[in-house]
């Protein structure tokens, strides 16, 4: 390994549809319990099933009137952040265990606020110009949160959001990574969100047919990643977050780490706008630099946690790029796609499934894939239940519409 500083994850917090908090969203996931559920009929059209945040309350600290200017989607982000601040010791009012001018807010997100801009857009058209709310300019923005979590937290260093589609969150906790390593922070709260479950994005992406039509009757049987009866991804919201931190000084302070960010890369196709490169060249080379950043090699990867959202061409690809990168051990390396119980959050997903590395990572157990009753042969996929298995590292993948490649190696602390 490197002598690099490292950076270590001290907090964690989720708000999915598979539990509003990292112990649940894990406890869900390690369990093989679906997420997913049938769609209110507001939402659906031939789009039936999805992964809906249900009976989320706003944090109750947070001022009325911040709220009323904060999409729901914003409200998770900021109650996922606010759970992995206090996890890793940080308490609004109480200052922050760094100096705040080394602290950064990164926010991950495919397509921000997208509710804010609609409802903006609508008043527009209903009752004109002078009716358009001027908060729109400040919370209808994809980096809105970083804002708030900035001021919330008297956090002084850079603010700002990135976006890479459902790449986006494993970009931003590789970016946070890099801060901390080369000096520019001491901590870095990364934050992904993403809310699409509205009528306009299940439409394009029903057109686009890139997720699941049906299963209204069999919601959690719908997400089925490497199942070669599988026919999309199911779309989910919510958020999750994790705070990076310098491990130096999260040992000087006592802190307690579950894991340490150890490596990332990140590529791009140059081939398709939604197809991925069917010889997965991008995506190979992602996971190559993500390995040699690490200076991790192939033969000590215990376990990938998988983009694997479910669509035929995506998984198959992801495959490929799994044998390119691992070489011959590939086939007998434990393969879990999470978000056959998650569903996919897009730009928030990476994230989420960082928190999932974690938890494995410290619990010495690999979640299961559910629905794969059919998968390609001569893999080593964990099915139905979860494995007791001895993991030091893990490599977690993102791959997004666009050709966007990214991976991520979590090992112990």
């Amino acid at each position: 390994m490197s002598a690099r500083r490292s950076a270590v994850v001290t907090g964690v917090g989720a708000v999915t549809p598979s539990g509003q908090t990292a112990p649940a969203l894990w406890a869900s996931v390690r369990a093989g319990r679906s997420g997913i559920t049938r769609l209110p009929p507001e939402l659906s059209g031939s789009v039936q099933v999805g992964g809906v945040v249900r009976g989320f309350a706003a944090p109750v600290e947070l001022p009325a009137p911040l709220v009323r200017h904060l999409t729901p989607m914003q409200q998770w982000a900021i109650t996922a952040a606010n759970e992995a601040m206090t996890t890793a010791g940080a308490t609004p009012g109480l200052g922050l265990p760094w100096s705040p001018p080394e602290v950064q807010v990164v926010v991950a997100t495919g397509s921000g606020p997208v509710d804010a801009v609609l409802r903006a857009d609508a008043t527009l058209r209903e009752r004109g110009p002078r009716a358009v709310p001027p908060g729109l300019t400040v919370y209808g923005t994809a980096d809105a949160v970083a804002g708030v979590l900035s001021r919330r937290y008297g956090i002084l260093g850079q603010t700002h959001a990135v976006t890479a589609a459902c790449a986006s969150g494993a970009v931003a906790i590789g970016e946070g990574l890099r801060r901390i390593r080369h000096g520019y922070a001491d901590a870095v709260l990364v934050v992904g969100m993403d809310d699409c479950l509205g009528p306009l994005h299940l439409a394009a992406h029903a057109n686009l047919r890139s997720v699941v039509t049906g299963f209204a009757d069999e919601p959690a049987s719908a997400s089925r990643p490497f199942d070669r009866a599988r026919r999309g991804f199911v779309m989910s919201q919510g958020a999750a977050a994790v705070l990076l931190e310098a491990g130096d000084l999260a040992r000087r302070r006592g802190a307690r780490p579950v894991a340490t960010v150890a490596g990332f890369g990140a590529t791009g196709d140059a081939h398709h706008a939604t197809a991925p490169d069917p010889v997965a060249a991008g995506a190979t080379r992602a996971i190559e630099a993500c390995l040699s950043d690490a200076g991790v090699a192939a033969s000590e990867i215990d376990h990938v946690n998988t983009h694997g959202t479910g669509t035929v061409l995506g998984d198959d690809a992801e495959l490929v790029a799994l044998r390119n990168a691992l070489g011959r051990r590939a086939p007998a390396v434990p393969l879990t796609a999470t978000k056959s119980t998650t569903g996919h959050l897009l730009g928030a997903a990476g994230v989420v499934e960082a928190v999932i590395a974690a938890m494995s990572l410290r619990d010495q157990l690999l979640p299961p894939t559910i629905n794969l009753s059919d998968p390609a042969d001569g893999w080593d996929f964990v099915r139905d239940t979860e494995r007791s298995h001895p993991v030091d590292a893990i490599l977690s993948t993102s791959f997004g519409f666009g050709g966007h490649n990214a991976a991520l190696l979590l090992t112990g602390p």
